[in-house]
């Protein structure tokens, strides 16, 4: 009796235990998150803001290092030696062509040329007795008073006069040039840079040049195409090299100063290299600015902008709707089911607060630009339009 007492008791327990168990797993299938997702499909569509791509005729440029070099560069440099007798100018001013920069001191020189004016009197002196002498020996030798002999000598003497004359003028010439090196003038106008001389110090053509004297306006910014862009240049205005220069097609050229802004004036191409450089596959052009205002200075490096000759109608769009993963680029739009597709982009360069779309993107296809981070592709969104939109 007691046996089947105790079978009959661990029997219930077990099915009480199986009870339980059914019990939990039914209450697990009722909070799972199948069970969660099935009660949440009625919820609303997250809101998400939307922009439509639009197009824009945009003037598209390459940028290129370039660097500034004045049209007119020179080293003063005495042409005679002497003391520095007096300098006329101050350091890094403004010079106009002809302006006296320095003087040597000039009393050799002028003592010089004295002395050749009084070796040309001289030589005239001894030129006219020769004539003389000439118009006697002449006279005589018509009257057979004198041999022949002495009218050619008569003659000669006169012809040598005369060189002496010749000889005296360009000494007197040459003088007159040392003379007139002794003052140093401007050769052009600019600005002068550092002097390197004080006065009293013996100048000449063996010493260092006496100061840099530049012209800063108009100036030239050089820089260099590669032979892809320079043949696509020219094929686009229809030139050759040789003419691209003289043609009032040639591109616009802008720059970026040193400190990141734009110049406001722009620049023209003037010169165009003969060769492309075998080593770099690049061909040096000169443009030229006026600098008016003297932004660019001699020697500075800066951003130049070649702009195309004429504009291309792009497709862009915020780029606050631009994504990337390890594919690449790419936005997220809502169909006309107001569904979410995720698509791959190739962009190039931005314009403002856009981006211009080359391949991948249609004018009017709405993009998510406010929203991004509560949807994913395939699922359903409520689209509103972004209260501002781009291209407006």
């Amino acid at each position: 009796m007691t046996v089947e007492k105790t079978l009959t008791h661990t029997t219930s327990n077990r099915t009480l235990s199986r009870l339980g168990l059914c019990a939990t797993l039914l209450a697990s299938l009722a909070f799972s998150p199948v069970a969660f997702a099935q009660d949440q499909s009625d919820a609303p569509p997250p809101k998400v803001s939307i922009a439509a791509a639009y197009t824009q005729e945009i003037t598209e440029e390459a940028v290129f290092i370039g660097r500034a070099e004045a049209t007119d560069n020179v080293d003063i440099i005495a042409r005679v030696s002497g003391f520095l007798e007096s300098r006329n100018v101050e350091e890094g001013s403004l010079v106009n062509e002809g302006d006296l920069l320095f003087t040597i001191e000039p009393d050799l020189y002028q003592a010089t040329l004295d002395a050749r004016k009084a070796d040309l009197d001289r030589a005239e002196a001894n030129l006219e007795l020769a004539k003389v002498d000439l118009a006697r020996k002449e006279e005589l030798y018509r009257r057979d008073a004198t041999p022949e002999s002495e009218r050619d000598i008569a003659r000669a003497n006169e012809l040598v006069a005369e060189a002496e004359v010749k000889a005296a003028n360009a000494a007197i010439q040459q003088a007159q040039l040392d003379l007139d090196y002794t003052q140093i003038h401007a050769p052009f106008s600019g600005r002068i840079g550092r002097i390197s001389t004080s006065v009293g110090d013996v100048v000449g053509p063996n010493t260092e040049p006496l100061v840099n004297l530049i012209s800063e306006a108009p100036i030239y910014v050089n820089f260099s195409l590669n032979e892809k862009q320079f043949t696509s240049v020219l094929q686009t205005v229809g030139e050759t090299a040789s003419t691209l220069a003289e043609s009032n097609k040639s591109p616009v050229v802008r720059l970026t100063l040193p400190n990141g802004t734009e110049l406001e004036e722009t620049g023209k191409i003037v010169f165009v290299d003969n060769r492309i450089d075998p080593l770099t596959g690049a061909i040096t052009l000169r443009a030229e600015f006026a600098n008016d205002k003297r932004l660019i200075v001699d020697g500075a490096f800066l951003n130049v902008h070649i702009e195309a000759l004429e504009p291309t109608l792009e497709v862009l769009i915020p780029q606050a709707a631009l994504q990337r993963d390890q594919r690449g680029e790419f936005v997220l739009v809502v169909n006309d089911k107001q569904m979410v597709e995720q698509r791959y982009i190739t962009t190039g360069d931005t314009v403002g607060s856009a981006v211009i779309v080359k391949e991948g993107l249609r004018e009017g296809e709405s993009v998510i630009v406010e929203g991004l981070q509560r949807v994913r592709p395939g699922v359903a969104v409520d689209a509103v339009v972004a209260s501002e939109q781009p291209g407006e």
